[in-house]
């Protein structure tokens, strides 16, 4: 059978990845506190219309592509945490001006100024997590633990999608949008420290590296994979823009602590085109409940066990993909492409589906049936034909 694992190494889980991996996890749960509340605060404080949400909401994808070709020429031409850090501190000020606009401006604020805040946010987001994952992690590790050292430093990155929600919506109701804003600067502020932590010897930088390059950006024989996991996200985001209670955060947190114990059991030696399709029939299932019991324990359960079980496979088709020298590459693949889909869900949600739960339900089950179908008959036979190791 053609079946893939990926080993436990011990020694991996020292002092110095522990500190990368809370980073990341920390930086995205910063950014991730702001997508069930800032909707609310845009709509009932600034009285923004849905429409004008979902373009804010979506703006943030814009900013994610901004640093990616200049990324590699940073890396090689500055110190890699240093650029890294200044990104977290970037992030850091844009979050603290929306928390200028929250507590100090007396007028609504323009549409065009949220919409440069999410760009920027976007950017400065984007530039630190390409070089937390694309080289920071690795760094901290021998090079026969860097496989799994991607593998497990994203699943803390994936534990944020429940954590930030969940703590974005408890905060915001004993504090209101200013608590979180002060939690998401709180936590950029954590992740600074912890690379700071680090220490990283100098590199000398290499020679002829150009100025805007796909180098630790965008891997283009991967497009095909890139394209069925954003069908995957955006049905995520489209999930997520519907304003839940605390508990269904709660209960995606523990669908991922299935899909963790799932790969380790349940999967271990079963067939490699098991865990995409399981996890797309999962998806299915789960939007069916929601169809017809909104309120459902089990729905969140079962997104949490798709997006473990498919976010970390496709983490692992990328770097099989990759070439000599192109794993960084592949991380920052993966990351634009789960953060894309999601930013555009979240966005589209409001543009086309506010107050539409079941409209938007039929758009996200076709297009997790399209990722299934194009999976099946595709995907998979294109990917053992063209991956690398």
């Amino acid at each position: 059978m053609n079946t893939q694992n990926t080993p436990v190494h011990v020694r991996l889980w020292h002092r110095d990845f522990w500190l990368m991996a809370v980073s990341s996890l920390m930086l995205t749960m910063a950014v991730y506190l702001l997508i069930p509340v800032m909707p609310l605060w845009l709509m009932q404080t600034e009285n923004f219309s849905p429409e004008e949400v979902g373009w804010s909401m979506g703006a943030f994808v814009v900013g994610l592509y901004f640093f990616g070709a200049p990324c590699s020429w940073m890396v090689q031409h500055y110190r890699r945490n240093v650029v890294c850090m200044w990104a977290i501190i970037a992030m850091g000020l844009t979050l603290g001006a929306l928390w200028y606009i929250d507590g100090m401006r007396s007028e609504f604020v323009e549409f065009w100024i949220i919409m440069a805040q999410r760009v920027a946010l976007g950017a400065f987001f984007g530039l630190a997590q390409m070089v937390l994952s694309s080289t920071l992690i690795i760094d901290t590790c021998e090079s026969f633990q860097r496989t799994e050292a991607n593998y497990s430093a994203s699943w803390f990155a994936r534990f944020a999608l429940s954590l930030g929600p969940l703590a974005g919506v408890l905060v915001y109701g004993w504090f209101g949008f200013y608590g979180v804003l002060l939690g998401a600067i709180g936590l950029t502020a954590c992740s600074l420290l912890h690379v700071k932590l680090v220490t990283f010897p100098f590199r000398t930088p290499e020679e002829g590296v150009h100025l805007a390059s796909l180098d630790r950006f965008f891997l283009p024989h991967g497009f095909v994979l890139f394209l069925n996991m954003l069908l995957v996200s955006i049905v995520v985001g489209l999930l997520l823009s519907v304003p839940r209670e605390p508990l269904f955060y709660a209960l995606m947190m523990g669908g991922f602590l299935l899909a963790l114990l799932a790969q380790r059991f349940v999967f271990r030696d079963a067939e490699l085109k098991s865990e995409v399709v399981t996890g797309l029939f999962l998806m299915v299932a789960a939007i069916l409940i929601l169809m017809g019991y909104p309120a459902s324990p089990v729905a969140p359960i079962l997104i949490g066990l798709c997006v473990g079980i498919i976010g970390s496979r496709f983490l692992l088709f990328f770097i099989k993909l990759s070439r000599h020298c192109q794993r960084g590459t592949s991380q920052s693949t993966y990351f634009l492409g789960w953060e894309t889909g999601l930013g555009v869900g979240v966005g589209l949600g409001y543009l086309l589906f506010y107050e539409q739960p079941q409209m938007m339900l039929y758009t996200s089950l076709s297009l997790t049936a399209v990722a299934l179908l194009m999976y099946h008959l595709f995907t998979h036979d294109w990917f053992l034909r063209n991956k690398n190791r």
